[in-house]
């Protein structure tokens, strides 16, 4: 199950259903597209992929997701999965556009990786960059994050695969942690 976390500025709770609309909207926004290295889908789509989390992932216990608030206000989505993309875990991470460049997309990788070590007991993660996503390659490199390969796709993008050790244990220095509510 899914649990709550708690950063200095953030929550990270399961999606619940009236959450519908902000995550269409962020799936929506052609530059989060983009950056996660999506095609954009019609509205329809993206709202099956939201059903989808509700009804199969949470259901099944899948891997984690989490909408991510700021004192109410919907500031983002981010996952904690196995996928086919690495061998580990991959973190996975998008914010609204009013919220990039304030310091939350920061907070938020870290309070993913303190439950990635914390809770999960991974020795790593993964996360997969898009070569032109400058603000995410300069938050990966300051958090430590180092490149593993260039994937390229059919189409000639390239995005990075980079990786964290997470130490299996939180940094005395790296706050802010993300602790599980309840």
């Amino acid at each position: 199950m899914t649990p709550i976390l708690r950063t200095e500025r953030l929550i990270l709770a399961p999606y619940r259903p009236e959450d519908e609309e902000v995550f269409v909207t962020l799936l929506g926004d052609e530059e989060v597209c983009r950056w996660m290295g999506q095609e954009r889908v019609p509205e329809e789509e993206i709202r099956a992929i939201f059903q989808a989390i509700l009804h199969e992932i949470y259901a099944k216990n899948m891997f984690d997701v989490w909408a991510v608030w700021s004192e109410g206000v919907y500031v983002g989505h981010a996952e904690l999965k196995k996928t086919g993309n690495v061998d580990g875990y991959e973190m996975i991470a998008a914010l609204v556009k009013e919220s990039r460049g304030r310091g939350v997309g920061n907070e938020l990788v870290r309070g993913l990786l303190h439950y990635a070590a914390d809770t999960l007991q991974l020795n790593e993660v993964y996360g997969m960059v898009g070569a032109e996503n400058a603000a995410s390659l300069a938050l990966g490199k300051k958090l430590g994050f180092t490149h593993v390969r260039d994937v390229v796709a059919d189409d000639g993008t390239v995005t990075k695969m980079l990786v964290l050790p997470t130490g299996n244990s939180p940094d005395p220095g790296a706050s802010p942690a993300a602790v599980p509510v309840g």
